[in-house]
């Protein structure tokens, strides 16, 4: 009996301390009588949101092997607005992210998977470090990244060794830092949690070996062909 006391009180611990660290997801629909604010409650609805936000969350912190909270940005809670006027389709301050109308309206083909590319790009705006410490190519390069990993690729991105130039951002960036991270796994996740304080050229050398003009050189050619 005080076996099973004793079980139940560290479970109630264990639930107790879960529920400090646990992240609340909500979702503002504020265009619900537009076209696109009407098709968003239709089609993908809070819940949905909701649990692709929670998804998304899970497949970040493992993609930049933040296993626990101490190891996150601290955001209890993360809020999704889906608003009626934006010069952006998306994007991301604080703990909130921010979605127009228009870009739900205008989805063509399958409005969820379209919808879930852009989520877990700018979910990973959310839970990354050296935003506004690092440069924006980096940090949508890394975004992008994940987007990647998570298998939702535009039809519109460039193949494996497009591009002018590594930091060129978004998918020319991410494709870039995928062959990195081949190179050595948990690149990204490295390169994540080093930008925190700032970026440097330098921390392609410290991760990899070779500064990070040499790594685009190689990247470039192996897939000339």
């Amino acid at each position: 009996m005080a076996h099973s006391a004793f079980f139940f009180i560290c479970m109630l611990a264990l639930a107790a301390l879960h529920g400090i660290h646990a992240v609340e997801y909500i979702v503002n629909n504020r265009a619900t009588t537009t076209p696109g604010g009407i098709r968003f409650q239709n089609d993908l609805g809070d819940e949905y949101t909701k649990q692709r936000m929670a998804a998304a969350s899970e497949f970040i912190w493992r993609i930049f092997h933040q296993n626990t909270p101490a190891q996150r940005i601290n955001h209890q809670k993360v809020i999704l607005f889906v608003d009626q006027e934006s010069k952006y389709i998306a994007y991301v301050v604080n703990n909130e992210l921010h979605i127009h109308d228009d870009y739900i309206q205008g989805i063509k083909g399958d409005i969820k998977w379209d919808f879930n590319g852009v989520l877990f790009h700018e979910m990973a705006h959310i839970w990354q470090n050296g935003i506004g410490k690092a440069p924006g190519e980096v940090i949508e390069g890394i975004a992008d990244y994940v987007r990647l990993k998570a298998n939702y690729i535009p039809p519109h991105w460039v193949k494996p060794g497009g591009g002018e130039r590594w930091n060129q951002g978004y998918d020319v960036t991410a494709r870039f830092l995928d062959y990195c991270n081949r190179l050595r796994n948990g690149f990204v996740a490295e390169l994540n949690k080093k930008i925190e304080d700032g970026y440097s050229d330098r921390y392609f050398v410290d991760l990899l070996g070779k500064n990070v003009d040499q790594l685009w050189r190689e990247y470039k050619a192996k897939f000339a062909n």
